[in-house]
């Protein structure tokens, strides 16, 4: 394997398992008792926040609902189609 695909594994990835975490964050956001400090949410919760907290000062929350972990699903869903899809700009350069 060579360098390229190496690195675009690795992103492909990590891009998959943010959207898995934002995903399972938009789910814990529908239990509010549940306190996100505390194994196994914790897991979810740190590597989320520190895109969550600019998002939520750009868009706060719309009828106390906060939208910023569903814009990040679409914001790394669309990286990741724009990179890695079938006519990504990563995928097109390995060619």
């Amino acid at each position: 394997m060579n360098f390229p695909t190496i690195a675009s594994n690795f992103l492909a990835i990590f891009l998959g398992l943010m959207t898995f975490l934002f995903i399972f964050r938009i789910v814990l956001t529908w239990y509010p008792n549940i306190d996100l400090n505390n194994l196994p949410f914790n897991l979810i919760a740190w590597p989320t926040e520190p895109f969550l907290i600019p998002m939520r000062k750009l868009i706060p929350p719309l009828g106390g609902v906060d939208i910023s972990p569903i814009i990040w699903v679409g914001i790394i869903t669309l990286l990741r189609e724009m990179l890695l899809g079938q006519q990504g700009l990563i995928t097109m350069a390995m060619r």
